[in-house]
C-alpha cells in the first residue's frame, strides 16, 4: 500500500486530562490510566500512562503539529513489567526517520535494534484516536503508518472501517458511537507467512463519538505485537460517601 496524506485537522486539539481503565478480555481491571495533553509552540504532547495492579507500566508520548494536517514529530514508547511479554523502549523520530528500540530478549539480555527508516508524513504512532476523531466515516484514508516493534522496527500498513454505530448511554442518557475496526497489514514475506504461523495481528476496536466535539468511548486492542486484547474504557470520579 502506498503512504497517504496525513489527516486533515477537522478539529484542533487542545488542553486535556482523561482517566481511563484497562481491562483483561474476561472484565478484570488491569491497570488505570490518565491521559495528559498540552499544547506549547504549535506542538501537541500528548502522554498516555497506564499503572498496573501488578506493578507494570505502559508509558507512551507523543508530539505532532496540526497545522492544517496532523503530523507525528516524535514517539516514545515504554512498556515494563509482568504484563508485557517483552520489557521494551522504542523511540521514533520521524523527521529525521531515526528508530531505537531498546529490549531483553529471552535471557534477559539487554538488546539495541538502532535503524535510519524512511517514515511517511502519515505516521499515526501515539495518534490513532485523534485521527479517528477527524476523520469522516464516508471519506476514511485508504491507510496509516505504523512502526512497531518484533522486536526490529518495521513499518506497517493500518486499514480503518466503520462497522456502523452502537447505542451507549450517559447517566441515562441515550447516545451513539460510531464502531471502527482497524487492521494490521504486515507485508512482504512475512505478511504472508504471519497467517499460516498464527502470529497475524488480532483487529482493534475503537469507538469514537461524534459531533460538534468528537469523542474517544471505548476502544479493545492489543498493545503490543503478540499481546492480548485489552478493552480501554472513559472512567468517572468516585468521591468517599458523605457522613
Amino acid at each position: 500500500m502506498p503512504s497517504a496524506e496525513p489527516v486533515a485537522v477537522r478539529h484542533v486539539e487542545g488542553l486535556v486530562h482523561g482517566f481511563l481503565s484497562l481491562r483483561s478480555p474476561e472484565g478484570s481491571v488491569l491497570a488505570y490510566g490518565d491521559l495528559i495533553q498540552d499544547v506549547r509552540g504549535g506542538r501537541v504532547t500528548s502522554r498516555l500512562v497506564y499503572r498496573f495492579k501488578d506493578g507494570s507500566l505502559q508509558d507512551e508520548t507523543a508530539v505532532f503539529s496540526q497545522r492544517g494536517h496532523f503530523q507525528l514529530v516524535t514517539d516514545h514508547l515504554v512498556q515494563k513489567g509482568p504484563a508485557f511479554e517483552r520489557p521494551l523502549d522504542m523511540r521514533i523520530d520521524r523527521t529525521t526517520g531515526h528508530v531505537v528500540v531498546r529490549y531483553k530478549n529471552e535471557h534477559g539480555e539487554e538488546k539495541v535494534e538502532d535503524e535510519q527508516m524512511e517514515l511517511p508524513p502519515d505516521l499515526a504512532n501515539g495518534l490513532i484516536i485523534t485521527l479517528l476523531k477527524n476523520v469522516r466515516r464516508d471519506a476514511l484514508p485508504p491507510s496509516v503508518s505504523l512502526v512497531v516493534a518484533t522486536p526490529k522496527p518495521r513499518l506497517v500498513k493500518v486499514t480503518m472501517a466503520a462497522a456502523g454505530t452502537e447505542p451507549f448511554s450517559v447517566a441515562g442518557s441515550a447516545r451513539r458511537a460510531t464502531h471502527y475496526v482497524l487492521k494490521i497489514h504486515i507485508g512482504g514475506i512475512a505478511g504472508l507467512v504471519a497467517p499460516l504461523v498464527g502470529k497475524e495481528p488480532p483487529d482493534s476496536h475503537v469507538w469514537i463519538l461524534e459531533g460538534e466535539a468528537p469523542a474517544f468511548v471505548r476502544s479493545r486492542a492489543p498493545t503490543f505485537m503478540g499481546g492480548p486484547v485489552w478493552q480501554t474504557d472513559l472512567v468517572s470520579p468516585v468521591w468517599p460517601r458523605e457522613r
